[in-house]
């Protein structure tokens, strides 16, 4: 099953927000899903994050992003991520699939992703997607800190 059949179908994604900023006012901190296999790494980015003001959903692979992104969706309150910062190499599919996954659906919520595989074909990639930033590891969290402000600002 791919990020395709676990998404659900095509029709019944677009009734839901394309980006959880659109036409809300948010009372809560902003949400950041983040997705990544190594649980130290997603450890230390949970962590970054949560001290930056941010409500941080975590996922270990791409099955478990799609769920999350699916699951947000079926909650009684709509509890869409504000943001994606996803690996881009994962188990069950990538996080460049998801990306491109949600663009054919019209979703237009921010993508970070970071990778150790950085190429030139992957920046480009990535670009062609919509990415909003490729993060090669290793990063300084404060550089990923930084990124996820300027795209979703923390309430203060």
């Amino acid at each position: 099953m791919g990020p395709d059949e676990s998404a659900g179908a095509q029709a019944d994604a677009r009734q839901w927000p394309h980006s959880a900023r659109d036409g809300v006012t948010r009372r809560s901190a902003p949400r950041v899903l983040v997705a990544e296999d190594q649980e130290e790494m997603r450890t230390l980015l949970r962590r970054a994050l949560k001290r930056r003001g941010y409500d941080v959903v975590e996922a270990p692979d791409g099955p478990q992003l799609v769920r999350a992104i699916v699951d947000g969706l079926r909650a009684s309150e709509t509890q869409v991520p504000d943001l994606i910062v996803t690996d881009v190499r994962m188990p069950g599919f990538s996080g460049l699939e998801v990306l491109a996954r949600l663009r054919r659906d019209g979703w237009n919520t921010p993508f970070i992703l970071i990778t150790a595989f950085g190429d030139a074909q992957l920046h480009e990639e990535a670009a062609r997607l919509g990415a909003a930033r490729v993060l090669n590891k290793p990063f300084a969290m404060e550089e990923l800190c930084d990124a996820v402000e300027s795209l979703v600002p923390p309430l203060r």
